[in-house]
């Protein structure tokens, strides 16, 4: 798979891709902008706003060929704001499970009540559908049916699309780095179904929205669940080490294998694993669940 922004390439008859001009330490090599079906195509996740990939998607298409459907995984910066504008050429219709307020469960909405705000890739707060997918929802076009498949964790309102056995996996499921999750946008708990449910489809590839494609998905879903599941391990082991400790004090308890200048959002990571352990009773906060609290074991986790 190459690295070129702006090329179309051919995956497998009916595919095509074309990568953003975006690389970024959050990105990778760019954003992935996918071309499903010939004639009347469907696009998934238009991209960042940039005045060249828009025409190099629109160069991307044959003789006779037009843009039907703009579907797109979730509304972060890098994935959905060119598809207003190329909605407005092609005159196809936005579709996505919501805003990107869409999806949020209620101790994430609670956070973001309270003046919690997200981290990370950046959110593009105008994105709003003209279309709202369900879940389960299959969305068809001349030749092709993608099967909606919302997979919160990420992003509230992320989804997933299943082309026959290939996955459109988004920024959920990629090979080169694990999914960001920063609340409220991004929520451990949701990820961590979201995730089990991705090995259960077991597709046979997934096409993520970065890097190269995933052939061996249920291993690399089944290896971030452990990833996960191994760093609260670790949260747990640093809280029964001492008394209450805030998010800061786990951060550089934790995370020693990285560079203090990527603490910052090692503590939004950390502070998702913390709200799914809250949910579950095994970690209390003081005074309240917040960035700045104070966390410790409950009692009957010190209890064993």
């Amino acid at each position: 798979m190459q690295d070129r922004p702006n090329v179309v390439e051919w995956l497998e008859p009916g595919l095509r891709r074309v990568l953003a001009p975006n690389p970024s330490p959050m990105t990778h090599w760019g954003t992935n902008s996918y071309i499903i079906g010939e004639g009347n195509v469907a696009l998934i996740d238009p991209g960042p706003s940039d005045a060249g990939h828009l025409q190099a998607l629109l160069d991307a298409l044959g003789p006779g060929e037009r843009i039907s459907h703009i579907l797109v995984t979730h509304s972060h910066v890098d994935h959905s704001p060119l598809a207003r504008p190329l909605a407005e050429i092609t005159g196809a219709p936005i579709l996505a499970f919501g805003d990107s307020r869409a999806g949020r469960s209620a101790v994430m909405l609670d956070l973001a009540a309270r003046g919690l705000t997200g981290g990370g890739e950046g959110v593009d707060t105008a994105f709003a559908p003209d279309e709202v997918l369900k879940d389960g929802q299959e969305v068809a076009g001349n030749g092709w049916s993608l099967n909606a498949i919302w997979t919160p964790g990420h992003f509230g309102n992320h989804i997933c699309f299943q082309w026959d056995d290939i996955v459109f996996s988004g920024d959920h499921l990629m090979g080169w780095a694990p999914s960001l999750v920063s609340p409220p946008d991004g929520d451990l708990t949701a990820f961590m179904a979201s995730t089990q449910r991705l090995v259960d489809l077991a597709p046979r590839v997934c096409l993520p929205g970065h890097g190269a494609p995933v052939v061996a998905p249920a291993e690399r879903a089944i290896w971030l669940l452990a990833h996960r599941k191994g760093r609260e391990t670790s949260i747990l082991q640093a809280l029964a080490s001492g008394g209450p400790q805030d998010i800061t004090t786990l951060t550089r308890a934790i995370y020693v294998d990285i560079p203090e200048a990527m603490h910052p959002m090692a503590a939004r990571n950390l502070f998702a694993h913390l709200i799914d352990l809250h949910q579950r009773g095994l970690v209390s906060a003081k005074p309240e669940l917040s960035l700045t609290a104070d966390f410790t074991l409950t009692e009957n986790d010190c209890n064993g």
